[in-house]
């Protein structure tokens, strides 16, 4: 770099930022920023004079107080400016020149030894060359330094400012004073003090310095993060009242269209009962002049003849002009037409009943506790909570909040509520459904939607109760030995029972009154109604695994099994699908109604257990597993989601799952055969209710379930070989 160049720079840096001068007698504030004594004390005579006790400093604002001395004369001064100050000394004329330290002359500086670390005047210089001992040191005249030069001179050694060692480096570091020592102080003032050598003692608190600033440098970063998202806020702030704001003006905007339409509307109507009666006045006007026309050209005929007095035309027109009159003064006088009264009724006067909400709320935050996971029955009082939350998820109370819930009817018809405010962020929503069916809940907090809302609440009418059984052990009619399966056709109400040791499937009545048997080659394991009523049958240990009958009993065909390996439970999904339970590669596997195309196989992660039994229902996948004490769930593609359940016995916990069934209020229905009850599950999970009690007692073992077009569970209990129906 140029040397010219390097002490513009210099110059730069040891610029006053108050006075934009070369600083002089620089101070240091405790925020590390140096200024010119005189500024300083500048700055701070014109804050007394406003009567304040700090200043600020003028690079980054912290506030200092001012000291009682009126002067920042203790303030520590800056070493790396006073060094710039003396090398810029040496370039500027203007400034104070260095004075030769070699002599006692005081004469200006006209050179620098390097290996003396002395300034030198013009003799000192000559004596210098002249010297044996110094004449080979580098020297360097101050008209003709170098950049080299100027940075060496900013590095050069400090000599100490005590008397009489101002020749002597500051080599040293006295631990027990923190001050920099000479030789010489070493054995003056510090002789049995601790001291270690100025390099070292740098470089171990230079380590210190550099942790310091290793840390300071990752609060930078932690804060220039906060900068970005809270510019990002305040962007996002922005664009948020803009909309709010065009949201306001669109609303404006289309009540004042709509008012204008409205008035449009009026004036017709207006104009309309105008005509109308204006037409009645015109026809009833048009009756009166036709009257009085008549009887003013009566009178003017009678007055003339009367005038004239001729005694014939008296006598030839009496009788006429006396039935004339007659016949005018007989004449129906028309009423007067009595316009009605037309008024302008406002019977509601426009009102917005608009604001502007300022809050801290963030209607995408917040939530509804409870909602989901309640059985809510008819005319039961139900309740959940509405918790308010700010952008960062923590629960925020703000007095202006608007929370608003509507619950409507399956007719459409509003439930009413209750809100009660608890004046820390939750709103308790109580409400009494009136009737059963899906409710539609919809909430709102300032205006915007809650996350998931509106939600659909199914409100249940009753609970299962216990209706009748039918069947017992044996090998007669009527009777069970071995049931695997059951299932209930939509059409007929037929109830189809699977017996693998009487290698036979009985049909019965919606009331279980026997009606037909079927005789199967080979075990039916598991069977389901079709559509069209038809009644598939799996016999997994045959040569043809799949078969169709009627529901009558007669076989129609046979169904291509070559995607099969072990089967061991079927069902049909609302589409038609076939969904078979695989035991030998653990797979679920999806069929096309006609079972010629594999459409989807799939299995649970990590899990090696048998399945048991797979349904499906609104896009999901519901699976037991009889080893694993759960029922798993997965998504329309085959993706495992969750698990639902547990090895136990308390609610929701299960030692057996088997039969699996969708109830027609979206419930979950499980078989816990060796808890010996089902247990109701909303679809996402939670468990709601259980089916236990006296008529599962005795070994009762619910093992299969199905349900009938009007809601009725029908149970299979394996150990005591019955049936029973629960409405």
């Amino acid at each position: 770099m140029d040397v010219q160049q390097l002490f513009k720079n210099l110059k730069k840096e040891a610029e006053c930022p108050l006075c934009i001068e070369t600083v002089t007698n620089p101070k240091t504030l405790p925020c590390l920023h140096s200024f010119c004594l005189k500024c300083l004390d500048r700055h701070a005579n014109f804050a007394r004079r406003q009567l304040k006790a700090t200043i600020k400093c003028p690079v980054c604002q912290t506030s200092f107080q001012i000291p009682e001395t009126d002067t920042f004369e203790n303030l520590p001064s800056s070493f790396h400016l006073n060094r710039l100050v003396d090398v810029l000394a040496l370039e500027d004329g203007s400034v104070q020149s260095q004075r030769c330290n070699s002599c006692d002359e005081n004469n200006t500086t006209t050179c620098y030894c390097f290996v003396c670390q002395d300034f030198l005047c013009a003799s000192c210089f000559e004596a210098h060359q002249r010297l044996k001992a110094t004449r080979g040191h580098r020297n360097v005249l101050m008209d003709k330094l170098q950049a080299q030069d100027v940075q060496e001179l900013i590095h050069r050694p400090v000599m100490c400012s005590q008397q009489y060692h101002e020749d002597q480096p500051l080599e040293f570091y006295c631990e027990d004073c923190k001050v920099l020592i000479c030789h010489k102080c070493t054995v003056v003032s510090h002789d049995r003090h601790s001291k270690t050598d100025t390099q070292k003692a740098a470089q171990e608190q230079k380590m210190q310095m550099a942790d310091a600033v290793a840390k300071v440098k990752a609060e930078i970063v932690r804060y220039e993060s906060e900068i970005k998202k809270q510019t990002d806020l305040r962007n996002k702030n922005k664009i948020e009242i803009l909309n709010e704001e065009k949201k306001m003006t669109d609303t404006v905007e289309k009540l004042i269209r709509d008012l204008r339409e409205h008035e449009r509307k009026m004036k017709d109507k207006f104009r309309e009962i105008y005509e109308a009666e204006q037409k009645h006045h015109a026809t009833r006007l048009e009756n009166f002049e036709l009257v009085a026309t008549q009887l003013k050209s009566c009178f003017e005929r009678c007055q003339g003849i009367l005038e004239r007095n001729f005694s014939v035309e008296i006598l030839q027109t009496n009788h006429a002009i006396l039935r004339r009159c007659n016949e005018l003064l007989n004449v129906r006088k028309p009423d007067l037409y009595m316009s009605p009264h037309v008024h302008y009724l406002v019977e509601k006067k426009l009102d917005l009943m608009d604001r502007v909400v300022v809050t801290k709320t963030d209607p995408s935050k917040c939530l509804a506790e409870g909602q989901d996971s309640m059985d809510v029955k008819e005319r039961k009082e139900t309740y959940f909570v509405i918790v308010t939350k700010d952008s960062e998820g923590f629960q925020c109370y703000q007095q202006d909040d608007k929370v608003k819930v509507d619950i409507l009817t399956p007719e459409g018809d509003q439930v009413k509520t209750d809100i009660k405010d608890t004046i820390d962020g939750k709103y308790t929503v109580t409400y009494t459904p009136q009737g059963a069916g899906q409710h539609r809940v919809e909430i709102r907090v300032n205006g915007e939607l809650l996350t998931g809302s509106p939600w659909i609440v199914q409100v249940h009418q009753h609970e299962y109760q216990f209706a009748f059984q039918f069947g017992s052990k044996g090998k007669g009619r009527g009777e069970f030995d071995g049931v695997y399966d059951i299932d209930v056709s939509d059409k007929t109400g037929t109830i189809a029972v699977a017996e693998v040791r009487n290698k036979r499937i009985q049909l019965f009545s919606s009331e279980g009154k026997f009606r037909s048997e079927l005789k199967i080659d080979g075990e039916p394991w598991s069977l389901a109604f079709t559509d069209s009523g038809d009644l598939l049958t799996l016999v997994p240990r045959s040569g043809n695994k799949l078969r169709v009958f009627s529901e009558e009993g007669h076989f129609i065909k046979h169904i291509n099994d070559k995607h099969l390996d072990e089967p061991c439970r079927l069902s049909i999904a609302s589409d038609g699908r076939i969904i078979i339970a695989d035991w030998s590669d653990k797979k679920i596997k999806v069929l096309s109604p006609d079972g010629n195309d594999l459409l989807q196989s799939f299995s649970a992660p990590d899990c090696d257990k048998n399945l048991f039994y797979a349904i499906y229902h609104q896009n999901k996948f519901f699976v037991s597993y009889y080893l694993a004490n759960c029922v798993k769930v997965f998504d329309k593609t085959g993706v495992y989601l969750h698990d639902i359940g547990c090895k136990g016995s308390n609610d929701g916990q299960f030692d057996g799952p088997c039969g699996l069934v969708i109830d027609k209020y979206n419930r979950l229905i499980v078989c816990d055969s060796r808890n010996h009850r089902l247990q109701l599950f909303t679809l996402s999970g939670k468990f709601l209710s259980k089916i236990d009690g006296q008529y599962f007692k005795n070994g009762f073992l619910p093992s299969y379930v199905a349900i009938n077009s009007d809601g009725s569970l029908i149970i299979d209990d394996f150990f005591n070989s019955r049936i029973s129906v629960f409405h």
